[in-house]
């Protein structure tokens, strides 16, 4: 709420203060920025840390009663779902489980309040401007859900290969004395290179592909921005806008933007 409303008090430096040459009203709202800093940052630490506080203590449940089902599965059981796979999921998994809840508590909550907060914001600015945010926002979801939908399956075979390289250490770990006694460890390690640089193949490939979410919602958000300042450089020529509500609708079309990414 602090960050959507700092715009409009920007607009109102160039508008009132600046237009104005009012040097108190300048100081005045120069410190409410000020304040609203502060808050936010003491907002932010707070939300931080308990967000933190959440995701390790869930994990650290989820670990025990992980661990606890476990301990209950018959030989076979482990034999089919493999014993690489139960580590990683032990540790690979929960603690992206962990940094998915750190982020969910403390982004995804946040995100589409300051998107859907500035589209809203704009609306109180000028409408038709307002609808280029209507537009971008739409185009730039599409963008961001088509390229996690892409990558899903990509991670699941970075998943499965991780769990084949897990399940060679494991093996190279339990039979190292016979491994010195046959003299095979230059063979496993070749092996191991070869799974190593397969799971690298595989996760260059994913990253790839969710690398273009930068570029893109960058081209898409700078696209929005010139069109933005064309129509609002016109509405100011024509007095319908002022230089200080097209400077807001500018900085809520950045809050989006760095909301996204």
């Amino acid at each position: 709420t602090f960050e959507l409303f700092v715009p409009l008090i920007v607009a109102a430096i160039i508008d009132n203060g600046i237009d104005g040459k009012s040097k108190s009203f300048i100081i005045n709202m120069g410190l409410l920025l000020l304040a609203l800093a502060a808050v936010g940052l003491l907002c932010s630490v707070t939300a931080q840390f308990f967000a933190a506080k959440a995701a390790i203590g869930f994990c650290t449940d989820l670990r025990a009663a992980l661990l606890k089902k476990i301990q209950s599965f018959s030989y076979t059981a482990l034999d089919a779902l493999g014993v690489s796979g139960l580590i990683t999921r032990m540790t690979s998994d929960i603690n992206q489980i962990q940094t998915g809840v750190n982020l969910s508590l403390r982004l995804l909550l946040r995100s589409p309040f300051v998107v859907f907060g500035a589209m809203i914001m704009a609306f109180t600015i000028d409408t038709r401007c307002a609808l280029i945010f209507a537009g971008v926002i739409v185009l730039l979801c599409a963008v961001v859900f088509s390229i996690m939908l892409a990558s899903i399956p990509k991670y699941r075979k970075v998943q499965a290969e991780l769990d084949g390289v897990t399940g060679a250490v494991r093996e190279n770990l339990a039979g190292v004395r016979v491994l010195r006694a046959f003299c095979r460890e230059e063979e496993q390690i070749r092996t191991f290179d070869r799974r190593s640089e397969k799971l690298l193949g595989l996760q260059i490939n994913a990253g790839k592909l969710s690398a273009l979410m930068n570029p893109l919602t960058l081209i898409i958000i700078n696209a929005a921005v010139i069109i933005l300042l064309q129509s609002g450089a016109i509405r100011v020529d024509s007095g319908s806008l002022t230089q200080g509500q097209v400077v807001a609708l500018y900085n809520l079309m950045a809050q989006i933007l760095v909301e996204l990414i």
